[in-house]
């Protein structure tokens, strides 16, 4: 089933700042995260979807933003499930708007996601990570690799 983005209110934590206003926000996954439109995989994936059947799913940009941070960063799946509790920029580059000590997910739901989303999403996904790098994307480098 389906889940949903938690739409932030606006609302304060009263024991807790957010997250954005505790980070920098010339970090490169900062601008990366405000740069990347991430309702585009929401709309390409919900289709995956049941909207009222099935166990809750954990949050599109979550998986998809664990995702793209083990490519950045060459990471396990292992390895960015738990980077991901270790590092708040982790945690604001897949959507979550407070500090959670805790992991996100199993590893194994990374390898389940994948199959989900099949060969189109992931075509989805590497197709937004080289127009993110637009000019320096094309360069013949980069284009004898892929």
């Amino acid at each position: 089933m389906l889940t949903k983005s938690t739409p932030d209110t606006g609302q304060l934590n009263l024991f807790h700042s957010e997250l954005f206003s505790q980070l920098d926000t010339k970090d490169p996954l900062i601008q990366l995260a405000n740069t990347i439109n991430w309702t585009v995989f929401d709309n390409a994936f919900e289709k995956y979807y049941s909207k009222d059947n099935g166990r809750p799913s954990k949050p599109i940009r979550l998986m998809v933003g664990l995702l793209l941070l083990k490519q950045l960063e060459n990471l396990s799946d292992e390895r960015v499930v738990l980077q991901f509790k270790r590092n708040p920029y982790y945690q604001y580059f897949c959507g979550y708007s407070n500090y959670t000590p805790d992991v996100p997910c199993n590893a194994t739901e990374l390898v389940h996601f994948r199959k989900r989303i099949g060969t189109e999403g992931f075509n989805l996904i590497f197709k937004l990570s080289v127009e993110l790098h637009s000019k320096a994307a094309q360069e013949s480098t980069v284009l004898k690799k892929c």
